[in-house]
């Protein structure tokens, strides 16, 4: 498995002293492997991954391509091997390119489609925030513009999660409210809300959404991943990073949340208020029915 390691400016990763070329043995059998401990080397399958699942920083270590040739184990984003080779060290040019992946102009974070961004993957103009598609944002996951919250679709709001215009509030339809979760207009109280289509006599406070619920539209396909069209549309991208980042419709996007979340948090959307299989497939794409019907039997509801 090819993959990529982060070293500091001596090539030495935990103390340990590597050189390119070389192949190196951790001397555990693969029953004794275990992340975070010296049983294994860790590296990571996607450039892009190494400020998540480290210390280093890009921009202040040296990073080389490596090849896990024995036995392996992972938690999703960050790899272990009990013996790797250190393939090749990147050019500071191949880094760059990688910390710099902007089309747009003027930017100073990475992955911008648009201009005068400080904050990655927005493809707006002069947002400071993160995945913005709007303007002038200083929040996060805005599709409008001139928010100060996050994830607003509406325009010129400080509070978050609005779909409507020039609300202070939070959780907004309507436009020009300064109380919370209203779809109308010029509210300043908070009215009994709704869910899966049904009033329910519990309090916003006690809610709790599964931690799949909130997912990105842009998902990484690593070089494994790809298919042999998006590796020739890709190549440049695939060859310096391992991978390129994809945007993907929202249904897919929350269907690829639910298969990789575990039990216990799938179990926290059958206890939401009023759940209804049919009301949240209909919003997600997901079929969930035959897991409701199995956790009403396991819990003898």
């Amino acid at each position: 498995m090819i993959g990529y390691k982060a070293f500091d400016k001596d090539l030495r990763c935990m103390g340990f002293q590597f050189e390119v070329g070389k192949t190196y043995s951790t001397g555990r059998k693969k029953e004794e492997l275990e992340l975070c401990t010296d049983t294994v080397f860790h590296f990571c399958r996607e450039l892009h991954r190494i400020e998540c699942e480290s210390a280093y920083k890009m921009s202040e270590s040296r990073i080389c391509e490596v090849i896990a040739t024995g036995d392996i184990i992972d938690n999703g984003g960050k790899f272990g091997t009990n013996e790797i080779m250190i393939l090749r060290e990147l050019s500071a040019e191949e880094i760059k390119k990688f910390n710099n992946w902007n089309t747009g102009d003027w930017n100073t974070g990475d992955w911008n489609t648009g201009d005068w961004n400080t904050g990655s993957r927005n493809t707006g103009d002069w947002n400071t925030g993160y995945c913005n598609t709007g303007s002038r944002n200083t929040g996060s996951r805005n599709t409008g513009s001139r928010n100060t919250g996050d994830w607003n679709t509406g325009y010129c709001n400080t509070g978050s999660r609005n779909t409507g215009s020039r609300n202070t509030g939070d959780w907004n339809t309507g436009d020009w409210n300064t109380g919370d979760c209203n779809t109308g207009y010029c509210n300043t109280i908070t009215p009994p809300f709704l869910i899966f289509n049904k009033e329910t006599d519990k309090e916003r406070s006690e809610l709790v959404f599964p931690d799949f619920f909130w997912f990105e539209l842009v998902v990484w396909v690593s070089h494994d991943t790809a298919t042999d069209k998006e590796k020739e549309e890709h190549k440049a991208e695939i060859e310096t990073c391992g991978g390129f980042l994809k945007v993907i419709g929202y249904k897919e996007a929350f269907k690829l949340s639910w298969r990789k979340a575990d039990k216990e948090d799938r179990e926290k959307l059958f206890r939401l208020p009023n759940f209804d299989p049919a009301v949240f497939k209909e919003i997600s794409g997901i079929d969930t029915a035959k897991a409701y019907k199995k956790y009403l039997e396991e819990h003898h509801e």
